[in-house]
């Protein structure tokens, strides 16, 4: 019976452990080096639209469809160079997404929503709208969905098929914007008079806007009095800066000029029988 010879053993583990290294190695050599080429060539990309003047919205949106197939790219090439059939894996890798994209038909739909959000631009980075229900700052139009800051710095992020399929609202394609506010009279005061010292001190305000002028007039009566519409305008970046100070300037000037603090009461008739 032949002795087992464990010097051979030794030396193919040896082999085959030295060629397994060498392979793990080059692919990390592999990796590296398209991931290198990868980012040079998004860098290039950016500059050249980036000189082209390219919308900021467009140009992320353009950087995240080309690094996501660069990198499939690579690592199907790395899986090729293991010996893996790379068309049996493109193969799989399609039969996959087409698997999942009928599983997930809202990512589907959100891909399809970011698309028209960018070619129809009802807005762009750094606009201040209203959509999916959230008001805030556009921070990111990405491939399935978008970033809003609002205004007490929450990030959120909206799927772009409930945004394409809701109203939305740019408070940044016009320079200027309407502050609407409402002021309670008493029923004993004077409308009129309110109303024309409102629109001087107001006015006043240096972040209000003389053109369009600004309106003061009755919007209702209730139990305690006329109530006014008070509606200046003011550019878009100072709308909460005179929204707060139209307010104290409500307070204060109405009760520096003598008028009767608004107070609901209710008349009460007592009958005996």
């Amino acid at each position: 019976m032949k002795e087992f010879d464990f010097y051979k053993l030794q030396e193919m583990l040896i082999t085959i452990a030295a060629q397994a290294g060498l392979k793990i190695l080059s692919a990390l050599v592999l990796w590296l080096l398209g991931r290198w080429l990868i980012n040079l060539v998004q860098r290039l990309i950016r500059a050249g639209l980036v000189q082209k003047k390219l919308d900021p919205t467009l140009l992320r949106y353009v950087h995240s469809i080309v690094s996501i197939t660069l990198n499939i790219l690579l690592v199907v090439g790395i899986l090729g160079y293991f010996g893996m059939q790379t068309t049996s894996f493109a193969a799989l890798f399609a039969t996959a997404g087409i698997a999942i994209g009928a599983a997930w038909a809202g990512l589907l739909s959100n891909f399809a929503a970011g698309v028209f959000l960018i070619v129809l631009r009802p807005f762009k980075v750094g606009d201040v709208i209203t959509a999916g229900g959230v008001t805030g700052i556009v921070k990111e139009i990405g491939i399935f969905s978008s970033i809003i800051n609002t205004a007490d710095h929450i990030v959120t992020t909206i799927g772009n098929n409930k945004i394409l399929s809701d109203n939305i609202q740019n408070y940044s394609s016009s320079e200027f914007r309407r502050v609407d506010l409402k002021c309670q009279l008493s029923s004993d005061t004077d409308p009129e008079a309110a109303m024309q010292l409102l629109r001087e001190k107001i006015s006043a305000i240096p972040n209000v806007l003389n053109d369009p002028a600004i309106e003061v007039n009755i919007l209702e009566f209730n139990l305690v009095g006329p109530v006014l519409a008070v509606r200046p305008y003011c550019l878009n970046a100072e709308y909460w800066a005179v929204y707060f100070e139209v307010n104290r300037i409500m307070a204060k000037v109405l009760t520096e000029a003598g008028f009767p603090t608004p107070v609901a009461s209710h008349n009460m008739i007592v009958k005996q029988s």
